[in-house]
């Protein structure tokens, strides 16, 4: 059995299953009783000091189906563009969770998408989304890791909704992951990442991805929620709904370079 070890545990989050769930429970707090059943979610990837009560607020909130497809930015370079988890498993202090084989055989079915082990080697930003799904799934569930490069859009959308047709009928939950506007001012940071946060609450990925270029903004997950978005708007999603906001300066005290945390959910 191929399992993908944790590449981050003990440095973006706690390598011991004891300190894990502690800081997750601080971090996150009380649950609510009533859960939102979402298509989609976008979620920050930084370390659980700096952006986990982002992640948190998100995913305490959502049901955690059966079937998770996470979707991530390639931040090493490694591997195929659209590049689909080849192993068996994952795991992380909470323990092992297996790959969605079935799921992963239809998504490959797409021309651009190839079973790649690289890419995910040393990718943090699917890593540590696991410990919190773990964390909150109230049954088993399986889960697909893509990791996409900075592709074309009009490949990154149809791709969107090839994966949301394989996802129709499917109790399933897509997982963006993305951090906003990097080693900005705070002010800054704000004013350009409300440029696409309204793309994204409008479901607007053609305006998402290019006014993410036409300003510059360092959104890391640009494809990642371009696919992801295009995937729930096949399944029904009508609007995006923002959880949080916040960035690094709220734990630094600097303000004058900050990465900045998006917490959305898509309905």
């Amino acid at each position: 059995m191929v399992v993908r070890t944790p590449a981050v545990a003990g440095t973006f989050y706690p390598s011991r299953r004891e300190e894990l769930e502690k800081l997750i429970n601080l971090l996150c707090g009380e649950e609510p009783k009533e859960k939102i059943k979402a298509k989609a979610v976008l979620v920050p990837h930084a370390g659980y000091i700096y952006s986990g009560r982002t992640a948190c607020e998100v995913y305490k909130s959502v049901e955690i189906p059966e079937h998770v497809v996470l979707l991530g930015p390639n931040h090493t370079g490694y591997g195929e563009p659209i590049s689909v988890y080849s192993g068996d498993a994952w795991e992380t202090p909470f323990g092992y969770v297996e790959i969605d084989k079935s799921l992963r055989e239809e998504v490959l079915k797409f021309p651009y998408a190839k079973q790649d082990e690289y890419a995910h080697l040393y990718e943090h930003s699917l890593e540590v989304q696991l410990p919190f799904l773990q964390r909150y799934a109230k049954r088993e569930f399986k889960i697909l890791p893509i990791v996409l490069a900075f592709i074309d859009y009009e490949v990154a959308k149809s791709f969107g909704r090839f994966l949301g047709e394989v996802l129709k009928g499917k109790d399933a939950l897509i997982v963006i992951s993305s951090d906003m506007s990097h080693y900005i001012p705070a002010d800054e940071a704000r004013k350009k990442d409300e440029i696409l946060i309204s793309a994204m609450e409008r479901l607007n990925t053609e305006e998402l991805y290019f006014k993410a270029v036409q300003y510059n903004i360092t959104m890391c997950g640009v494809v990642p929620a371009v696919v992801g978005i295009e995937a729930a708007k096949v399944l029904g999603a009508t609007k995006g709904v923002v959880i949080d906001y916040t960035n690094s300066g709220v734990v630094t005290g600097d303000y004058s370079q900050v990465v900045a945390y998006l917490g959305m959910v898509f309905l």
